[in-house]
């Protein structure tokens, strides 16, 4: 299932996305000031190139001072300097703002896309059915004898009927829109040429009245050797999410789970999962990560630096720096989660997608300043299991 070092990792590519993107917009402002005064060309008078180039790059200074400080003292009164250095500053602000949305939404659509692969999977038995059904309507309607896998047997399994049939399942695909639309193609290919062929499921087939043991034990067998491992349907789910790699995991274990919930001899109708066992709390928590650790960037920015002895804190790569201050950042706001837990998660994180040596610097940099914090009385953790320094 989803679990918290996801949702950090999710949340420490869309924050890296954003600074990106913050340096692009700063860029892209000061090119709108060169635009302000490059000569006109269709103009009829004869354009002073000498003074629209000693404007802009006095405009482009100011500009330099406003975002380094998010202010600029002058005494320059051209008016038309200071509207393309208020013009530029405006302009970063609204893009930077809608970038830092932009990265936000797609960051929960990404997790959200988790959800719609795991019913995407499910579905897979399905479309399996259909197919089946599909066989047999045509079987009817041959004068010769059929041959092969008496196929149909499969429709039975207890364990697909109960999951197919459950409100939970029909609700969630109706809702989230699922379908395979015509990628269909591929899971006939596999049914056809691998799923008919297994002999595992030949071996379901050739059993007179399965037990819902048996029943289970196939249904797994199809997720584990042929849905999780077929290449061109791992090929199809790449090309549906760029994060697969990442995500195959998680879908696996909500599959898993799932198809061993409904395998289960129970009065009660069984429910699909939710990404994870208490998502609303994991979905608070990635959230505020996020938008925290953005919003206190200078003040991070200022801890790390203070820290950081004998090291220029702009030689610190920037994969390193967000690790950092979202280590922080968890330290401040989130007074459940243990400081050794926030660091080692980050630590783990730093081996995963930094550089190889950024383990030992992450591990030192948090220990210091996690002590000099809590010394201060700035990391305050309160909860079970954890010591109350409020």
């Amino acid at each position: 299932m989803l679990n918290r070092r996801t949702l950090r990792i999710k949340a420490m590519q869309a924050i890296y996305a954003y600074m990106q993107a913050e340096g692009s917009d700063y860029l892209l402002a000061l090119d709108q000031i060169s635009d302000d005064f490059a000569p006109n060309l269709n103009s009829m008078e004869v354009q002073d190139k000498k003074m629209l180039e000693g404007k802009k790059q006095i405009s482009q200074l100011l500009f330099k001072e406003w975002f380094e400080t998010r202010q600029f003292e002058t005494e320059e009164t051209d008016k038309e300097i200071l509207d393309a250095v208020n013009r530029a500053a405006l302009y970063y602000q609204n893009t930077l703002k809608k970038d830092y949305n932009h990265y936000y939404n797609q960051m929960m659509a990404a997790v959200e896309r988790i959800y719609d692969h795991y019913l995407g999977t499910l579905q897979i038995l399905q479309v399996i059915m259909s197919l089946i059904e599909e066989e047999e309507e045509k079987k009817e309607k041959r004068f010769t004898a059929s041959t092969g896998p008496n196929v149909k047997l499969f429709l039975r399994n207890r364990v697909v009927q109960r999951l197919l049939n459950s409100k939970s399942y029909q609700d969630n695909i109706i809702r989230r829109n699922i379908s395979w639309g015509s990628d269909i193609s591929e899971i006939r290919n596999v049914y056809r040429a691998i799923l008919k062929q297994d002999e595992a499921f030949l071996a379901y087939l050739d059993v007179a009245e399965p037990t819902l043991e048996e029943d289970l034990e196939v249904v797994k067998h199809i997720f584990k050797n042929i849905i999780f491992k077929e290449k061109n349907l791992q090929s199809l789910f790449e090309e549906q999410d760029l994060n697969w790699v990442e995500n195959k995991s998680i879908v696996r274990s909500l599959v898993n789970k799932t198809v061993k919930i409904f395998g289960e001899e129970t009065e009660e109708e069984p429910i699909l999962l939710d990404l994870s066992a208490n998502w609303e709390d994991d979905k608070a928590f990635f959230e505020e990560l996020y938008r925290e650790t953005i919003k206190e960037d200078e003040k991070y920015e200022a801890l790390i630096s203070g820290s950081v002895k004998n090291w220029d804190v702009e030689r610190v790569a920037l994969l390193d720096k967000i690790i950092l201050k979202m280590a922080l950042c968890e330290m401040h706001i989130f007074r459940s989660i243990p400081v050794k837990v926030t660091i080692n998660e980050y630590i783990e994180i730093s081996k995963l997608y930094s550089t190889p040596k950024s383990k030992q610097f992450i591990n030192g940099v948090l220990d210091k300043m996690a002590q000099d914090l809590a010394d201060k009385g700035e990391i305050r953790k309160s909860g079970r299991g954890l010591i109350d320094n409020k």
